[in-house]
């Protein structure tokens, strides 16, 4: 079962917020793991339920890495059947350096950029990367953030800053170079 936003754009809202609510009381559990058990507790099972979670009832394929291709405006991901294998260079990326860089938002800007980039997911990449982001700033910070907006929300209320980090993010990627300190000072 799913809704359709060209059936009923009004409903279709409203599931999504319902949505971002849930899936933000889950996060809420995630972080509390995570601050327990650690940056091994932020793996692939995490984010696929932060994921389903994120598209409940608008997407059948939630919680699962894509298994076909797509693409988002102008970047074309990589090929669905490269996703596994880059998931798991990017958890392996975070959990090898979670030690070593001390900065508080340079591994969840990585995070963040680097699942737009791969775009695991049929839907929902992007509400996965800004929960995932969040997830690791509050790991790194050692506790739940407060605040009247999370981060989540803060990027969707100011995308501009957001896309032209990513941008800048890819831009690098493409010259050869790892570079997401613009999305890190976003952020």
């Amino acid at each position: 079962m799913s809704v359709r936003e060209k059936d009923d754009p009004v409903f279709f809202a409203r599931i999504q917020e319902q949505n971002l609510l849930r899936q933000y009381d889950l996060l809420s559990n995630c972080i509390e793991i995570g601050l327990k058990k650690g940056i091994e507790a932020f793996d692939k099972y995490t984010l696929w339920s932060l994921n389903y979670a994120a598209v409940s009832n608008i997407a059948q394929f939630g919680g699962r890495y894509r298994e076909e291709p797509i693409y988002v405006g102008d970047h074309y991901p990589p090929h669905f059947k490269e996703v596994p294998n880059e998931m798991d260079r990017f958890f392996s990326m975070i959990h090898e350096n979670w030690e070593i860089h001390d900065h508080p938002t340079l591994l969840p800007a990585y995070a963040l950029w680097r699942l737009n980039w791969i775009h695991p997911f049929v839907e929902g990449n992007g509400r996965t990367a800004r929960a995932a982001c969040y997830l690791l700033i509050c790991l790194k910070q050692g506790k739940l953030l407060g605040g009247e907006k999370i981060v989540p929300e803060r990027i969707r209320d100011n995308r501009d800053p957001y896309i032209a980090a990513l941008k800048s993010a890819d831009r690098a990627w493409n010259e050869g170079h790892f570079n997401v300190s613009e999305m890190a000072q976003y952020l």
